[in-house]
């Protein structure tokens, strides 16, 4: 089983985009607890996600834990799939109500003054960036260098008669 979602495409550069992706993930996420009032369960109870208490540390964790597996390229394609919920939750909780200048599906309405398509946009860039990198991860896996390759290589699949 992990053989199918270890292998993975063998460019090199895809750890050009595992770097991106990973480092922003493991620095968001282990900010959520140095300032848990503005980025982590303060900034939630802001918006309106629900228990902030416990799903700031809990986002928090998972953005660190799962940026690492990026960074290092095991379990490429697995570990972008909690993240690209993380992002999705993100965009939903953050980003929508920018573009619409109020509440949207239990969510606050953004604290400052601009909204419309162009404040969006500008506030979601990095939002959509790390979307359009997980899901790039996701259909090539980690690349030639990563942790998945060197697994796939140096345990290759058993020989059928």
């Amino acid at each position: 089983m992990f053989r199918k979602f270890a292998v993975t495409g063998e460019g090199r550069a895809v750890v050009l985009i595992r770097i991106l992706v990973g480092w922003v993930f493991v620095a968001e996420g282990i900010q959520k607890f140095l300032f848990p009032d503005a980025l982590g369960a303060g900034r939630f109870a802001k918006i309106g996600i629900p228990s902030p208490e416990v799903l700031g540390p809990f986002v928090g964790g998972v953005e660190v834990l799962f940026g690492l597996l990026i960074l290092i390229g095991l379990l490429t394609r697995l570990a972008a799939i909690p993240l690209l919920v993380d992002i999705a939750v993100a965009i939903v909780s953050t980003k929508i109500p920018i573009l619409l200048g109020a509440g949207f599906a239990g969510f606050a309405a953004p604290s400052g003054p601009a909204h419309g398509l162009w404040p969006m946009l500008h506030e979601a860039r990095t939002d959509f960036s790390m979307f359009l990198g997980l899901v790039f991860l996701l259909v090539v896996g980690g690349g030639s260098w990563s942790l998945d390759a060197l697994l796939i290589r140096r345990y290759p699949p058993p020989h059928e008669d």
